[in-house]
């Protein structure tokens, strides 16, 4: 049976294997076939145009200083965007990248390299690079590449980005902008954007393991400017997801335009509060960041290893009330932060951090996971080919608890209600953060009152999750355009929780 490229990509074309001629699991699921002429990994060779000599000669170069551990990281990806400005379609733009990166890792150093032009000479010199780290002077052998094991995918499409041309996609903005300006008399003007993502990964490394992943992203945004009186003021709203042309739809324009529109126009009858410290009641989804920001890079076990982490004397330490179960998750279908595999040959997987109030584990990637003696999380992540590995977040999200939101908030007598958050940032060692909430509410006896904006909630990350009093059973993940920066490299992230009630934090507002 000969493969057919287009259902090869609806499956997934999914690999984990040693033995080059072990069929993907997916494509034998799909087609009912126990076997094809062309494997998962094999085309995936074919495709960056190397052998599996090649992997075999490359590693072995790798550990001839006698490192501990070695992988081939390579990597295809193409990505297209489209911009609507002045009710037009009138910007695009596409962009390739393509190349590979050596890692050789030495105890808990790491010797990495990168070249952009697959050629085996190329790849041998880079390997020789990454090898300096160690300074054996006893070479070691890669594993065979032998063995085959299936994974899970979390993000199989319909329709790949590559049969999709620009006329096609257009009609969306369009109609995104259209159904702005309609929904409000006040629109002025509207900025959206639709960027779509391709990357083909090749990994294999010297304990003989070898997949390959098919990472499909997509994201949708738009902003609006709104205008009354004398007053001007914008807002935006985004969704993302690991999907492909079938993302499309008129449902998720409609629920992007009406979500830009309302937090736009909320923000023309909202006050900058006094600030000092209160209760904050953080509004079910976006207010995940609070866990992103506030704990979840403190998590993250490099910190923790260095002993740079605040939490990193609390492991399976009471750290907050026994209700409450915080999650790093990559196996949430479609999601923006899913990851079948990651950046260093892990299985993607769901992790309590916090289970039941004790930190029950870090985020590990395969240097942390061997310092620890535990398996890695499959947190091992990276920006593209040019990097190397390092923990990061997935889906970070907290789990549902027992209270309605209605409860949390008549439980408040003068706090804040925080709903839509853009940004945050967090100081490892001593664990404080802050993170901007662009609009929310006033809590004033046990109820919702004046709308607020342009507030900044500071806080102690330890603390804050101490002081977690009360969770919402109204659990949302927020499926918007996250990115996670970190050690110079950015990351596809999601964040969500509950609503819950902060008993005390710092909220910056007017004197």
């Amino acid at each position: 049976m000969k493969y057919n490229r287009r259902e090869f990509i609806k499956t997934g074309g999914l690999a984990m294997a040693g033995s080059l001629a072990i069929p993907s699991f997916l494509e034998s699921c799909a087609s009912g076939s126990s076997g094809s002429d062309v494997t998962a990994i094999q085309w995936a060779l074919n495709h960056f145009g190397v052998t599996e000599n090649d992997l075999k000669k490359v590693l072995s170069t790798a550990l001839e200083k006698g490192g501990d551990y070695a992988d081939l990281f390579f990597e295809h990806s193409y990505s297209n965007s489209i911009s609507l400005q002045d009710a037009a379609v009138n910007r695009a733009s596409s962009n390739i990248d393509f190349g590979m990166g050596v890692r050789v890792l030495s105890g808990d150093q790491t010797g990495y390299a990168y070249v952009e032009d697959i050629t085996l000479e190329k790849m041998q010199k880079a390997a020789q690079t990454a090898a300096r780290i160690a300074n054996s002077n006893s070479p070691k052998e890669p594993a065979k590449l032998a063995g085959d094991t299936a994974f899970n995918n979390y993000y199989s499409i319909k329709t790949p980005w590559d049969e999709i041309i620009v006329k096609d996609k257009m009609p969306y903005l369009q109609k995104l902008n259209d159904k702005i300006f309609a929904l409000d008399s006040r629109v002025t003007k509207v900025m959206a954007s639709l960027g779509d993502s391709t990357t083909h990964v090749l990994f294999c490394n010297s304990e003989g393991q070898t997949y390959y992943d098919y990472r499909p992203m997509v994201r949708l945004s738009a902003q609006c400017i709104m205008s009354e009186g004398d007053k001007i003021e914008s807002n935006g709203a985004s969704r993302s997801f690991r999907m492909g042309a079938e993302f499309l739809t008129d449902g998720v324009v409609e629920t992007i335009a009406k979500e830009a529109v309302d937090k736009t126009a909320i923000l023309f009858k909202s006050i900058k509060p006094k600030g000092g410290e209160m209760p904050v009641v953080m509004g079910a989804g976006g207010s995940g960041i609070l866990l992103h920001e506030a704990i979840g890079h403190a998590f993250e076990a490099d910190f923790n290893r260095k002993n740079t982490s605040i939490f990193a004397d609390k492991l399976n330490k009471v750290v907050c009330d026994s209700s409450i179960n915080v999650v790093d998750d990559g196996t949430i279908p479609f999601n923006r932060g899913a990851v079948n595999m990651d950046d260093e040959g892990v299985r993607g997987q769901k992790t309590y951090i916090v289970h039941e109030g004790v930190l029950t584990s870090y985020l590990h990637d395969r240097i942390s996971a061997k310092h620890y003696g535990l398996p890695s999380t499959g947190n091992g992540r990276r920006e593209s080919f040019r990097m190397m590995p390092i923990p990061r977040m997935r889906a970070t999200y907290m789990e549902s608890g027992k209270y309605n939101e209605e409860e949390i908030i008549a439980s408040v007598k003068k706090g804040v209600y925080a709903t839509n958050f853009t940004n945050g940032q967090v100081q490892i060692g001593a664990g404080d953060f802050t993170f901007f909430v662009k609009n929310g509410y006033l809590i004033e006896n046990g109820k919702l009152t004046q709308p607020v904006k342009d507030i900044n909630i500071i806080g102690n990350g330890p603390k804050a999750l101490a002081d977690v009093t009360m969770v919402g059973n109204n659990y949302l993940m927020d499926n918007a355009t996250w990115t996670c920066g970190k050690d110079g490299q950015s990351c596809p992230v999601t964040c969500g929780m509950p609503s819950a009630l902060v008993s005390k934090l710092t909220v910056g507002g007017e004197s």
